[in-house]
């Protein structure tokens, strides 16, 4: 009778599985989705290239660009794949869990490992030149950094599964986020090695004060931004949803005039401009909160605590 029972209890559980197997996808929206994971991949196998050759170079054809800028704009290429594969999933009505898990798994990927690989392959590559001067200072600073990676990792990993067990399938709640979004904080990482490897060199001459100066700037502040970033993602701090917020809809004409600049921006002062707009972005959403939650609440406490006057 237990034997009955427990072969019973095995062909329920086996009807069960094949009741939720998986028989079909949307093909576009998911080879969107791997695009994006293989963006990611293609970040990090940048960021290790130059440890591997030597060389901070890469060329093809016509493109030459340092690794680390490649391996920034792999990140951003990632973020658009990113954007496409929902959008196009709901325009062809074929949203899925299969799509949502797979998006999540790709941006650990491309806004979870890649950032913060190429964040710690930087900064080894600056620290290499100080390995013989102060050895034990190098260390330390080595440990911070691995740190810093780690956190960054493990708090993009919280915060997108967190969006997976809150988020909301109608479109209209996706009016804003909960915590930082992992694209945002990866597109602040990769901006910022992309002005240094790109633009900083066309303004200062390599080697001087100027350059120095802004370099140590960028480096010494890099992974202390990437643990404010972690810190940011699984935060509660409201970030807004760009696209649904301010572009959707019908807007007024200056919408209009202020997206064309940006864009105008973006295209003559590529790297400055990916700078300024992440790092607004992120800043932003902290401002608000810290305006809101301290500034607006303390001085409310204190006209509450005046006497009344007679």
């Amino acid at each position: 009778m237990p034997r009955l029972r427990t072969q019973a209890a095995k062909d329920r559980l086996l009807r069960r599985v094949r009741k939720q197997r998986l028989k079909y996808i949307t093909v576009l929206p998911s080879l969107i989705t791997i695009l994006n994971g293989v963006c990611g991949f293609a970040a990090i196998a940048f960021a290790g290239r130059m440890a591997a050759t030597g060389t901070n170079e890469f060329s093809y054809h016509k493109l030459q660009l340092p690794y680390f800028a490649m391996a920034g704009y792999m990140i951003l290429l990632a973020m658009i794949a990113d954007m496409l594969d929902g959008r196009l999933a709901r325009m062809s009505k074929g949203t899925s869990s299969f799509g949502g898990q797979l998006d999540s798994l790709c941006d650990i990927i491309s806004f979870g490992v890649a950032p913060a690989f190429l964040m710690l392959k930087v900064l080894e590559y600056k620290l290499a030149g100080f390995a013989e001067l102060n050895p034990a200072s190098v260390n330390l600073l080595q440990r911070f950094v691995w740190l810093a990676a780690a956190a960054y990792i493990s708090c993009a990993a919280i915060r997108l599964a967190r969006f997976n067990v809150e988020n909301e399938e109608d479109e209209s709640a996706h009016m804003s986020f909960v915590g930082l979004p992992s694209p945002a904080a990866a597109g602040v990482v990769a901006s910022l090695v992309i002005f240094h490897q790109e633009t900083l060199p066309e303004l200062f001459a390599k080697g001087s004060q100027a350059y120095l100066v802004c370099e140590n700037a960028i480096f010494y502040t890099l992974p202390v931004l990437t643990l404010a970033l972690a810190v940011l993602m699984v935060s509660r701090i409201r970030y807004p949803h760009v696209v649904n917020q301010y572009m959707k809809g019908k807007k007024p004409l200056a919408y209009l005039l202020m997206c064309m600049l940006a864009v105008g921006l973006i295209i003559w002062f590529r790297q400055p401009a990916l700078v300024l707009g992440f790092c607004g972005f992120t800043a932003s959403g902290f401002a608000k909160w810290f305006y809101h939650r301290v500034l607006k609440k303390g001085a409310l406490g204190t006209a509450t605590e005046q006497p009344a006057l007679s």
